[in-house]
Formats: structure tokens, sequence, C-alpha cells
């Protein structure tokens, strides 16, 4: 005989529709099933959570955070952890577009006051009444990572720029516009920078892992003025020819930018400012990182956390330097 639980969900909207080929509508009925079971019932320490465990660098800067604000920021960052997971954590683009889809629509009931009942959804919800922030910069974000299933490799620079600029600068944006301080074009400007300098060097300590998927993060343009072979990088690692030549560039770059942002707040960051900021700490620690293991990315000695991370942070603050 079947058990209960199992006939119930024979007979399921969400069962139905899949055999009517309804995608969409499962994973719609998907989420909100999950929300309903026990996932709402504390949105702030489910969204506390998923960055500890995710992120654990952006968990400690949340401590930097005003109290009042801290919940919101985590809220954010839980949205942009979600969305920057999407394309590894499903079996094919089909997928990854309908979670997008899904972000779409609860931005949407968000900008209405009607967050659908997802634990992060209803967290950006309270963040975004309680700032009075827009959705703009989250639909940007949405928008660039959406395009990121389709194309996940970049042959410029330039392109590669232009999605951190979208995704990880857009995101200091929003923090910058969560401590009411958008209206500094200094700050945003910094912020422009250290975005790219933070998506690059993202993409560098994550080489490793997409070389062993078969995706070659570092634009083409860089990999072919260095003779790299993609195929060979795959195989070999940190073994092929030219690839630690062509992780220098990508890493120059990083810096590049790096140096910028902090040359535009010039000797210290206002106070307010501080916690967006606090973002360069963990950048200039792995470039400084990657630098001392000869910009060797698949170097064992990078793929920990680094026991100088919350001692820098915290040093970093205080001082208002970066």
């Amino acid at each position: 005989m079947l058990r209960p639980t199992f006939r119930r969900l024979l007979n399921s909207p969400s069962t139905k529709a899949l055999f009517r080929g309804d995608a969409l509508a499962v994973h719609r009925r998907y989420m909100a099933t999950n929300a309903e079971e026990g996932g709402i019932q504390d949105p702030a320490t489910y969204c506390s959570d998923l960055v500890r465990k995710r992120d654990y660098e952006s968990f400690l800067i949340s401590q930097f955070w005003p109290r009042d604000l801290r919940e919101h920021f985590i809220a954010l960052r839980a949205f942009y952890v979600e969305l920057a997971s999407v394309q590894e954590s499903v079996s094919n683009i089909t997928l990854g577009k309908m979670r997008m889809q899904f972000w779409r629509d609860a931005l949407k009931g968000i900008a209405d006051g009607r967050p659908p009942r997802h634990p992060i959804a209803l967290a950006l919800g309270r963040a975004c009444q309680a700032a009075n922030l827009q959705t703009y910069h989250l639909k940007r974000i949405v928008d660039a990572r959406d395009a990121e299933l389709d194309t996940p490799a970049h042959m410029t620079l330039d392109s590669l720029t232009s999605h951190a600029e979208s995704t990880s600068s857009t995101f200091l944006y929003l923090q910058l516009s969560l401590l009411s301080l958008s209206a500094s074009s200094t700050l945003s400007h910094a912020a422009s920078h250290l975005g790219v300098a933070q998506g690059i060097t993202t993409l560098l300590r994550a080489l490793p892992y997409h070389a062993s998927q078969g995706r070659m993060v570092i634009p083409a343009e860089i990999t072919a003025r260095h003779g790299v072979s993609q195929e060979e990088v795959f195989r070999k690692g940190g073994q092929a020819k030219g690839i630690e030549d062509a992780v220098f560039e990508f890493a120059t770059v990083a810096n590049d930018n790096l140096q910028t942002s902090l040359e535009m707040l010039k000797t210290e960051v206002p106070g307010r400012a501080r916690p967006v900021f606090l973002n360069a700490v963990p950048t200039r620690l792995y470039l400084e990182r990657l630098e001392a293991a000869n910009f060797d990315a698949f170097n064992p000695s990078l793929h920990g956390r680094g026991w100088q991370l919350p001692w820098r942070i915290w040093s970093s603050y205080y001082r208002g330097r970066f």
C-alpha cells in the first residue's frame, strides 16, 4: 500500500504539473511548499546561517555593521549568495533560468509589498522596507547572473569587468544605500572599483574548481596573450604552460582596481562607510597570499581561509584604512 504522504505527493499540484511538463509551476510550488514546511519561521536566522556557512568572510564583516542594520545587510548578502550559487546548484540551464524567474517575480512582489513565502525573500522585503531600498540594483544582479548561465566564460576583460560591475559593484551600491550614503559620488566610484577587484579575486580563488569542471574564468584575451591552452589547464592545473603569467596579469587588474578604490578614499574612510569597504580586506589578503605563492592559483596554501582574516578585518575597521 502507498503511504499517505506518498499518496499526497502523487496527487499534489506539483506532481500533476510535472507530468504536464509545467516545470516553472513545479519550481514555484516547490519554493512555496519549502517555506510552508518550516523555512520561514525566522527568515533572519535562515539568512544568517546561510551566510555563515557559505560566505564566512561576509559573516565576519557583518559583525561591524550597525546593530539596527546588520540583519538587513545579511538579508542582502544571502540573496547575493543564493544567486551566485545557482549556476553550480542546477543540472541544466533551464532550471537555472527558472530560479532566476522566481527571483524576478519575488522582487516584483517585494516592490508591491507582497514578498513570496521564502525566507530570503521575506528578509529581503524587510530590508527594502526598512531602508527604502529600490529594487533596481537587485534586478540588475539577477539579470547579470541570468546572463552568466548562457555565457559563463568571457572573451574580453571589458566583458568581465562589466559583469563584475553588474554583480560585485552593484552589491556594494546596495550597501551604500542601506547606510544612506548612495548620494556620495566619491564613495560610489570607489565602490565601483572595489567591486571589480572583488569580482576578479573571487574568480581567481575559484579557478581550480572551475578548471576541474572544464571552465576557464580568465578572459580569453589574457590567456591567448600568454599562450595558455584551456584544455591543458583542465588537465594539468597549475602546471599548464603560461597559466601563472595569465594569473599574474589578471591579478594585476584586480590590484589596480583595488588601489584606485582606496586612493579615492584618501587617508581614511568615513566612519559610517567603513562596513562597506571592509570588503577590501579579504580581497587584499588573497592577492597578497597569491603573490607569496608566485601566482600559482592552484597552490594548496591558498585554499584555506587564512588565519589573519579576522584580525585584519578588526584592525582595518578601527583604523579606517584598508
